[in-house]
């Protein structure tokens, strides 16, 4: 066997051993060699294979060091625990393994990773028998470089030299078990809606998606009844609303008819348009926020589910209400896990590093889901930045015991990740602002080229 070979060996006995038996129903190393053997990716026999690339992009998205120079430390100290020549510490090789990872690969994985969570849901755990999706979009920041810039440019009111690239995702979550089920990335300047549209696709029949106003439009709410789905938005602010229409079915329940729009909205082909129906009906549903020292708010909701007995007035309220969880997630996402900032230098390394962050984020969700089934809890109730760490810190132990006490150490992970539950906070609202003041310095407003002449020359 030769001294890569070896090497090699050693890295999956140990990424097995630690990240195996945690993920070993949502990634097991069958599923991710099935699927490099499905796209017919084909690799010399390097340290950095693959499977070992892609376990140590995992471990770095879900360290607080992200570094690729961690990321080599940690493979040096697995190999420096045998006897065998450890390779250097430049990082160069293990960014050339990251970079030569295709993006069709780690799609495909993270698809698995949903639909293998998704499978995981009981008939007991849905709402009125119906799958909860729910959409929406946000944005992440990345390099500054030349490339990042061409594919995604920076808010066109921030200076040239003085913003950073950003790119706007649209993800569609579970309601049930939390996890990320679809994604597309776009540019910064792209709609919402539009998004969405790539987004529909991924819905199954039966699903319903839950969203807010920006998706509330007679194109896209058609669309979703002709995949056999249905739809709860928020009423979009440019609709009227009038009890004078409509037929009454309940208190602040009516079922009223949308009329096809007259012009083609902008994101819709003359084909798409005239395939559209000559009118719909949907059901509206409005109701009050009341919140002392605040505004009475009026919200409305337009839904497909027609029919009030299966699908009560209030049941709908309260899966709008629900809807808040997609912050939440996205939060989880971009503050927890770190994926605000992004810091690959390419276009296609952003890619990729956005569906290995979603990855990771499945397979904590995957970890909560298993805790939460075996002792009784609910899962979305369980912290996810406590699930982080109590997996972080499991991982040395996972990989220095034997087979039994590993299966052991993975009940107490488990038991661990319930103890720490997020208190029930109904109605809760906080102001958004800031304890701590922020350094004095000035905002970017030149080049940093400019502004290191100006130093030169004062």
């Amino acid at each position: 066997m030769t001294t890569v070979t070896l090497r090699v060996q050693i890295l999956k006995d140990k990424f097995s051993q630690s990240l195996g038996l945690p993920f070993k129903e949502l990634l097991p190393e069958s599923a991710i060699k099935q699927a490099i053997s499905e796209l017919k990716i084909k690799y010399k026999k390097r340290l950095f294979d693959p499977l070992i690339t892609l376990w140590a992009f995992l471990s770095q998205v879900l360290d607080t060091d992200k570094t690729c120079h961690n990321a080599v430390s940690k493979i040096i100290a697995h190999l420096a625990q045998e006897e065998v020549e450890i390779p250097s510490t430049d990082t160069s090789a293990y960014c050339q393994a990251r970079a030569r990872l295709p993006e069709k690969l780690l799609e495909k994985l993270f698809s698995f990773s949903a639909q293998s969570l998704e499978e995981k849901v009981n008939p007991e755990n849905l709402w009125c028998g119906r799958n909860v999706k729910v959409i929406d979009g946000s944005t992440v920041s990345m390099p500054d470089t030349v490339e990042n810039q061409k594919e995604y440019p920076q808010a066109s009111t921030q200076k040239p030299g003085c913003g950073f690239p950003i790119a706007k995702i649209g993800v569609i979550f579970s309601l049930v078990t939390g996890a990320a089920t679809a994604l597309c990335i776009d540019v910064l300047n792209t709609h919402d809606i539009k998004l969405a549209r790539r987004l529909y696709s991924f819905l199954k029949p039966n699903d319903v998606l839950l969203g807010d106003r920006a998706f509330c439009a007679y194109a896209d709410i058609f669309s979703i009844t002709k995949l056999g789905c249905d739809a709860v938005f928020r009423k979009h602010s440019s609709r009227t609303t009038t009890m004078r229409k409509g037929k009454i079915v309940g208190d602040c329940d009516k079922l009223v008819t949308w009329d096809k729009p007259k012009r083609c909205p902008k994101g819709l082909s003359k084909d798409e348009f005239d395939a559209l129906p000559p009118s719909i009906t949907v059901r509206e549903i409005f109701y009050y926020i009341v919140i002392p020292g605040f505004r009475t708010q009026r919200v409305s909701l337009i839904t497909t589910l027609l029919d009030q007995e299966t699908y009560p007035t209030l049941k709908i309220v309260q899966l709008y209400y629900q809807r808040w969880q997609i912050e939440l997630d996205l939060k989880h996402l971009k503050t927890t896990l770190g994926m605000d900032i992004l810091r690959c230098k390419t276009p296609s390394m952003i890619r990729k590093e956005i569906h290995v962050y979603l990855l990771a984020y499945n397979l904590l969700r995957s970890l909560m889901w298993q805790a939460s089934t075996t002792y009784n809890t609910p899962p979305l109730r369980l912290s996810l930045q406590s699930t982080r760490h109590h997996l972080i810190n499991f991982f040395p132990k996972f990989e220095a015991a034997s087979f039994q006490k590993r299966l052991r150490l993975y009940r107490i992970l488990l038991k661990v990740i319930v103890h720490k539950q997020v208190p029930h906070r109904p109605a809760r609202n906080e102001p958004r602002v800031i304890k701590r003041r922020l350094k004095a310095y000035p905002l970017m407003t030149k080049p940093r080229h400019e502004l290191r002449k100006q130093l030169q020359s004062a």
